[in-house]
């Protein structure tokens, strides 16, 4: 997915000099929250426990992927 961001073509191999706080944790209505924080902006992401498992197998697949990148 290529975002487009203040005229810049934004994409999973662009690198950006940008810190962000990222927290991951469940919430009070059973759902699995991604909070990331950067430069003021806030944005909460949640899903139910289902797409969140999903998602923890899709970041597994793509660190063994940059893992033999790196070989």
């Amino acid at each position: 997915m290529i975002h487009q961001i203040k005229g810049t073509v934004m994409g999973i191999n662009k690198e950006r000099n940008i810190e962000a706080n990222m927290q991951i944790g469940p919430t009070d209505l059973g759902m699995v929250r991604i909070f990331i924080e950067a430069d003021g902006i806030e944005i909460p992401m949640d899903f139910d426990p289902e797409e969140a498992d999903e998602i923890a197998e899709e970041i597994k697949a793509a660190a063994l992927a940059a893992r033999a990148v790196k070989k």
